[in-house]
């Protein structure tokens, strides 16, 4: 087994999510919450009326969007906007890994809606020619577990149906085209690396009429529905809570908010990615062992970047071998104390996946870099002693 490298990462978060916290994070960022106040306080809806406040600022979302938390994270805002809005249109779902499957998924096994599904393997996108203007539009801006993104959101102009966009990989990190999306949803355990259980929604004027004017007859779990009396409800379309959140949460939502800030607002954050990606990409560029899920440049994430194994020995392994050895190379790296839950997502191609996004520091990853290298070597000699590998 060769050395080990002597220079370590001084923060060995490299989680798809939840992710790491923003630099120079501790408890004490969370002294200030209103712990055990009523969530109809003035001071605890303060808190989450600063917090949207300050998301829309930095965001540049319009002023005519509504914007407001949901229970459940990512999944649980996107779910609301699809059971609320779904229905008097038929349905495009692009679905190029784990999450626009399972909102495939939904539509079409559970709300049971006049869809069609565009799908194409982990690593690249459906065919966006074959999208129809006339439907509703359900896709991931990101795809988390397979490192692949819309490349840009020429595919969307001219759009007439709803624009829901699941993005909760992409914002705080890529410039997201409000002007052509009607839903977008993310979590603060993402991007931001918060602590989870809440997610954001917004909706543009075009999703409140299409709420306001379409009833689908379904039943909506309460956490889920956004309608009161028929209508959008103003309570929520307000900002207020649709039921108790924890405002440790909050607390933590809000002291990313402002290290964003700090930061230089998107622009900024936006920039800390691509800084952050670079040192990757330039790696695996010069590595032969290891390569982009994603095929396309154009599509490749900064945020989520998914790895697959390319050296001809390991490509010609059973897809269990080869997870065998993602995963010996995720254990021997968290032993070391390296890096942390950097093995590649489950139904993705077996590799590697490490997070590039805002909270992550540059010269962390290229720190890790040696490592990975050691890692790799030293897991396939593991193998080849277990007589895993031949």
């Amino acid at each position: 087994m060769s050395a080990k490298p002597a220079t370590t990462p001084e923060r060995p978060w490299f989680s798809s999510g939840p992710t790491a916290k923003r630099p120079g994070w501790t408890p004490q960022a969370l002294s200030g919450a209103p712990v055990g106040r009523s969530n109809r306080s003035k001071v605890t809806v303060g808190r989450i009326r600063q917090a949207l406040d300050m998301t829309r600022e930095i965001l540049g979302i319009p002023a005519d969007y509504k914007l407001f938390m949901m229970p459940g994270s990512d999944t649980g805002a996107f779910e609301a906007a699809m059971w609320n809005l779904l229905g008097p249109r038929k349905v495009q779902l692009l679905a190029f890994e784990n999450f626009g499957q399972l909102w495939a998924d939904d539509a079409t096994q559970h709300l049971k809606l006049d869809c069609e599904v565009l799908s194409a393997p982990y690593g690249q996108l459906p065919d966006l020619s074959q999208i129809d203007p006339a439907a509703d539009l359900v896709f991931p801006w990101n795809g988390t577990t397979s490192g692949v993104k819309v490349p840009n959101a020429d595919f969307l102009e001219g759009h007439q149906g709803l624009v829901l966009c699941d993005a909760t990989s992409a914002a705080f990190c890529m410039d997201l085209p409000w002007d052509k999306l009607d839903v977008a949803t993310f979590s603060f355990q993402k991007a931001l690396g918060g602590e989870a259980g809440i997610g954001v929604l917004v909706l543009s004027p075009k999703a409140i009429e299409r709420l306001n004017t379409f009833d689908s007859g379904r039943p909506i779990p309460k956490v889920l529905r956004l309608k009161k009396k028929d209508v959008a409800d103003p309570a929520i379309m307000g900002g207020d809570a649709i039921n108790t959140f924890s405002f440790l949460v909050i607390e933590d939502y809000l002291d990313a908010l402002r290290w964003g800030q700090r930061e230089g607002g998107l622009d900024g954050l936006i920039g800390r990615c691509e800084r952050n990606a670079q040192v990757l990409f330039d790696w695996i560029e010069k590595t032969e062992w290891v390569d982009f899920v994603a095929e396309v440049p154009e599509t490749r994430s900064t945020t989520s970047v998914c790895l697959k194994f390319t050296d001809p020995a390991i490509g010609v392994q059973p897809a269990d071998v080869q997870a065998k050895l993602a995963t010996k190379v995720g254990t021997l790296l968290e032993l070391e104390g390296v890096a942390f839950d950097v093995t590649g997502y489950r139904a993705a191609p077996p590799g590697l996946r490490l997070w590039c996004g805002c909270t992550v520091e540059a010269d962390d990853i290229e720190a890790l870099l040696p490592w990975l290298e050691w890692a790799y070597a030293a897991a396939v000699e593991a193998l080849k002693g277990e007589g895993v590998l031949a």
